[in-house]
């Protein structure tokens, strides 16, 4: 009997082997990169106007210029989101974010805030790896909080940085 159940486990587990699957291979051009909706985090009535869409769009657009990611399309973001009734504030995890990240097939994240503070706008993105939570690369700048074009060019060259090799 003992030489029966052997037989039998030796038998399952070589069905489960053969029953792998193959690897998946690496989706063939620049890796996929959803970018988040930068986050306001200055005090209220500090800036006025939400300018969180304008930033992240100049962001969107200088990585797309880049050409060195393939954009997750912010349509597809967002019915994600609503799909797993997710809002702006579950976001703030990175571990939801990630999820969503992996949903979408996307490689890297690009996640990020501005906030005024006194005369200035200080602007922080990170790059994360969706398959580990690490963070690649952060980068940061700081401009006068009173000339909206040079929030714009605190976005692009943030991006800019972050996006270029080590």
């Amino acid at each position: 009997m003992v030489t029966g159940t052997w037989g039998l486990l030796l038998l399952l587990g070589a069905l489960a082997t053969g029953c792998a699957t193959a690897p998946v291979p690496a989706p063939a051009g620049p890796p996929a990169l959803a970018v988040w909706t930068l986050e306001d985090l200055s005090l209220p009535g500090t800036t006025g106007v939400d300018l969180a869409e304008l930033m992240t769009a100049r962001v969107m657009e200088t990585v797309e210029a880049s050409k060195g990611y393939a954009l997750v399309e912010r349509e597809q973001l967002l019915a994600i989101l609503q799909e797993l009734n997710l809002g702006s504030g579950s976001l703030a995890e990175d571990a939801t974010g990630l999820r969503v990240g992996r949903m979408l097939g996307a490689r890297m994240m690009l996640f990020g805030a501005y906030q005024v503070v006194a005369s200035q706008v200080r602007v922080d993105l990170r790059l994360v790896e969706v398959e580990t939570g690490r963070l690649v690369r952060a980068s940061q700048k700081t401009v006068p909080a009173g000339n909206l074009s040079a929030w714009l060019r605190a976005a692009e060259a943030a991006t800019r940085d972050l996006l270029s090799p080590s």
